[in-house]
């Protein structure tokens, strides 16, 4: 059974223009990548944990703060390049992240030192407009920019 993960798409519409909040990844081996590197708050979950309290659970430990209130779409399950499974939701609200302070993990850097090092599984987070997220995600979640953005413009019409 391939992995799985649960993360949170959070968006604003300001000036008509949708923009995103997603997290660029801490350690050292994230530190000189940028586009490309980005992500949805996300955590991975097991099957006796409801893929909505996961999401919220991996936000609020990667942002620091709760997912807002806001209304809620479901998007279905994504699979990754590396098989991972990824359901998302996107909330619609504002959130400023101006204090957002993430969670850490350790990790032996460098490899084979025997020191071992806390580093923030996100090391910023920031607004993008959609167009700007789409080229700082990681490949395999950008298609979640194209599920928001349909399901934008259909509640438009």
């Amino acid at each position: 059974m391939p992995r799985a993960s649960a993360g949170v798409l959070l968006y604003r519409v300001t000036d008509g223009m949708a923009e995103v909040l997603i997290g660029h990844p801490g350690g050292p081996f994230w530190a000189r990548k940028d586009d490309g590197a980005w992500s949805i708050p996300k955590g991975e979950f097991d099957e006796s944990e409801d893929a909505w309290s996961a999401a919220s659970r991996e936000f609020a430990e990667e942002i620091g703060l709760p997912v807002p209130d806001g209304a809620r779409m479901d998007f279905p399950p994504l699979r990754q390049p590396s098989g991972k499974i990824v359901t998302a939701f996107a909330v619609e609200a504002d959130l400023d992240v101006t204090n957002a302070v993430s969670n850490t993990f350790e990790l032996e850097w460098p490899r084979g030192s025997g020191r071992i090092r806390q580093y923030p599984e996100l090391d910023r987070v920031q607004w993008f407009t959609v167009a700007e997220a789409r080229a700082k995600l990681l490949k395999g979640q950008r298609p979640l920019l194209d599920q928001l953005m349909e399901r934008l413009a259909g509640r438009a019409g």
